[in-house]
């Protein structure tokens, strides 16, 4: 009874109480255990990998007695496929959207047939695992897919081998019933197929460090207390090792033309009830598995039974083992998800806790690739949109999301305390930002009710210049392709430091092109000083007295500070005697110092950010604030982030907007050492907004989206997903489009407005702190001539006013 009364509970089960289990034939009372174990681990989501399959021979030395992929060579027929059809179908995947090759094989035919070692040695090589290690290399390389191996049993050299070109591999168990290989069993005469070898494989694969994926094949013969002894067998390797990624619960299928053919298929229930006891034997943690093409009626039922994912689906290759079951278009398998209440959502071929240790799971050459493909939760992005670069879709791309079945509790609850402009739990915002499919558009549309409710239905965007005048930087942020060193010319231009003549120029251009702020950030050039940003200041409001200056990041406030020996207030307080209007809040990143000890390690921690800004609001000076995102983050860094801001803005009410700015990712030197995830999805940017807007509500009112990053088409996503405002015109962008960013250097005001009415919103031109712009600027910023070509002087060892060096020499 102790051990009937454990399950029902969701506790962890030992042996006996796993092996008790067996007898259990309630099976409604097994999935509603089970099912809440899973949903301890894994909420609403179910996830499913999109996959080419790739059978790189379809020959096999074991003969099992259900089994039509493996076969004996036929006159005429290659063993193998070439590395052009390899490619062939590697790439068809690529362009519809794939994020895996599955290269499936039979073991080891070598060992049987002459013709395969004779292919074999054409091919260059002495064996299968050498050909498909190359094969899965050349796919890694060409495509970018990520591939996962099935290639029978392995020692733990040949594992360590193909851990150099995949990012998972596996073997399924099936059973660990040693009397189904005897004589008129099902696996008699396939040696590979010994429970013994394939535990044996299990092990190596743990101490060879690959995620792994293995599982049972049921209804062959065993009883359900041998699928429980299998079940535990994967367990207790994986206790040791810590490597199985996912446990497969596959259903026997009889297949004309086998041994098996008229043997019993087992039933839907009694799929569930292994399902059932898989989970609960596994526990909440371990992914399980059921492939929906073997059981497709039977689809919300497996869920409802504890099952997390789908495996693979392809949208473009049969199943090969099963090729009587065609896979289910994605878009019908998210409507099955969701009428079981749960969301459907894409993953990597490498589940996302290997991916977090990617140190110890994955090889240095496949680490990159995985990274490129992740979302800041381990999973795939779900579509090809980058940030940055222009809109484009796949040919098959993630279907929208299907309206869910139920309601949800958690979400309600969390939105409930946003609107009533509540602290959020750091978890509840996490739990915001892994919203998927349904509960993402739910977010969505919260925040937009939010935003309609507390600044109305006005698009709001500022006249602005651009001033970037420097790119020299003592700093070597991993994200940033900006800043230059001094006679770095080859990395995307040379280094340049601009005069105060120039920047005076480009002030009185910008006025008399409609502006009411210049924007001036730059690079720590070493030589630098705090007279530097005086003189800048004076020379802007000279130039301009009208101009409002919005400038200087809280590092350049800080490094100004250091090298006039004065205290940080002090020196904002000469910025602001000197012209100063406000502050953006920009040097921010993510303010988490996990993060930054990767990105920006020689940079201001985040207590320094947020003092610096703090201090700014003190002297009277107003900021907006930014999170960097996209990079080596997760979904608790960024709710940190915007919790500081929220209990900042709650002390010094000075920030006027959060300006979300997703991470560039082309040129970042991080990623093009493969450090970094190639930025956040379409689903994150759009949840920033959104989760910015019911997170901070109601101390930050606007949400800013920045068309540098996302482009016409995402601000107007943006402005339906909780976001009131758009930026500036900039004029002279330079930073993100020398990082990789491809929508231009200025978004004029008809451009900006045009974007504004294709949301169905009210266009509004401001001032930096929302303000109505002058009456005289607008007029000129909708007849602006074209801008006349930059001067930008080459940077010396010093600087040209204020230098650091000559004040103390």
């Amino acid at each position: 009874m102790a051990a009937r009364e454990g399950w029902r509970a969701g506790a962890e089960l030992d042996a006996k109480e796993a092996l008790a289990l067996g007898e259990e034939g309630d099976l409604a009372a097994l999935m509603m255990a089970a099912a809440r174990v899973r949903d301890a681990g894994f909420g609403a989501t179910v996830t499913v990998s999109r996959k080419v399959f790739i059978p790189l021979t379809q020959l096999c030395r074991d003969v099992c007695h259900y089994c039509t992929f493996a076969h004996p060579p036929k006159k005429g027929q290659r063993a193998f496929l070439t590395p052009d059809e390899v490619l062939e179908i590697a790439r068809a995947g690529a362009r519809v959207g794939c994020d895996e090759a599955l290269f499936t094989l039979g073991d080891k035919p070598e060992l049987r047939y002459a013709v395969v070692r004779e292919e074999l040695a054409a091919l260059g090589h002495a064996t299968t695992l050498s050909y498909l290690k190359e094969m899965a290399g050349l796919v890694l390389k060409e495509t970018g897919l990520l591939p996962h191996i099935n290639a029978g049993v392995m020692g733990e050299e040949d594992l360590l081998g193909l851990r150099e070109v995949s990012a998972s591999q596996g073997l399924m168990i099936e059973t660990t019933a040693e009397r189904l290989s005897a004589r008129g069993g099902p696996h008699f005469g396939s040696p590979d197929k010994r429970p013994a070898v394939r535990l044996a494989t299990l092990e190596a694969a743990g101490r060879a460090r690959v995620p792994f994926t293995t599982g049972l094949l049921i209804g062959i013969g065993e009883s359900r207390r041998e699928r429980i002894e299998a079940l535990l067998a994967i367990r207790d390797s994986h206790a040791r090792h810590g490597h199985v990624q996912e446990v497969i619960i596959q259903n026997f299928r009889a297949k004309p033309g086998t041994k098996m053919a008229g043997a019993p298929e087992p039933s839907l229930e009694d799929h569930l009830w292994t399902v059932a006891v898989a989970r609960l034997i596994l526990g909440p943690a371990m992914s399980i598995q059921a492939p929906p093409n073997l059981q497709p009626e039977g689809l919300k039922a497996l869920i409802d039974a504890g099952i997390n994912d789908w495996g693979g689906v392809s949208p473009v290759t049969p199943d090969h083992v099963n090729p009587e079951a065609p896979w289910p278009a994605l878009a019908s398998l998210g409507v099955a998800t969701a009428r079981a209440g749960k969301v459907l959502a894409p993953r990597l071929a490498v589940y996302p806790r290997y991916l977090d240790d990617r140190a110890t799971w994955l090889d240095c050459d496949v680490a990159p690739h995985v990274l490129r493909r992740a979302d800041g939760a381990g999973l795939a992005h779900e579509s090809a949109w980058r940030v940055g670069e222009e809109e484009r879709t796949r040919l098959v791309d993630w279907p929208a999301a299907p309206v869910l079945a139920g309601e949800d509790a958690t979400l309600d609850a969390i939105l409930d305390t946003a609107f009533a402009g509540r602290e959020l739990a750091e978890a509840d915002i996490a739990t915001l930002f892994d919203a998927r499919g349904a509960r993402a558009q739910r977010v969505f549309e919260a925040a937009d009710a939010l935003r309609r409710e507390t600044v109305g239905e006005t698009v709001s965007y500022v006249v602005t210049r651009n001033i970037n005048y420097t790119n020299v930087c003592a700093y070597r942020c991993g994200f940033c392709a900006f800043s230059k060193g001094r006679q770095h010319a080859h990395l995307r231009g040379r280094a340049y430091e601009l005069d105060l003549g120039e920047i005076q120029r480009r002030t009185r251009e910008a006025w008399e092109r409609g502006a009411s702020e210049v924007c001036m950030q730059g690079g720590i050039h070493p030589d630098f000083s705090g007279e530097t940003y005086l003189a800048i200041l004076r020379a802007v409001k000279a130039a301009v007295p009208q101009m409002h200056v919005h400038a200087f990041s809280a590092l350049e406030v800080r490094h100004g500070a250091a090298t006039l020996g004065v205290p940080v207030p002090e020196f904002l307080l000469m910025l602001k005697e000197a012209g100063l209007g406000s502050l953006p809040g920009t040097a921010a990143e993510i303010l988490d110092d996990e993060v930054r000890a990767i990105i920006c390690p020689d940079k201001l921690t985040t207590d320094e950010w947020l003092e610096t800004v703090g201090a700014a609001h003190r002297v009277g000076l107003r900021t907006t604030s930014t999170i960097m995102f996209g990079h080596v983050d997760g979904y608790r860094h960024w709710a940190r982030h915007l919790l500081r801001l929220r209990r900042l803005q709650a002390e010094t009410g000075g920030i006027t907007e959060f300006v979300p700015l997703p991470f560039l990712h082309m040129e970042a030197p991080l990623y093009l050492k493969g450090g970094t995830r190639a930025g956040p999805s379409r689903r994150e940017a759009l949840l920033m907004h959104a989760v910015g807007r019911l997170a901070l509500h109601p101390l930050i009112p606007n949400i800013q989206a920045s068309w540098v990053k996302l482009g016409e088409g995402g601000i107007v996503a943006a402005l339906k997903a909780g976001a009131n405002d758009i930026g500036g015109t900039l004029m002279d962008e330079s930073i993100s489009r020398a990082a990789g960013g491809m929508h231009g250097q200025e978004f004029p005001p008809d451009r900006m407005e045009a974007a504004i009415r294709m949301a169905g919103r009210i266009a509004r031109q401001r001032t930096t702190l929302y303000g109505e712009a002058p009456s005289r600027q607008k007029q000129r910023s909708y007849a602006a001539d074209a801008l006349a070509p930059r001067i930008e002087p080459a940077a010396g060892r010093f600087a040209r006013v204020g230098s650091l060096a000559a004040r103390q020499g």
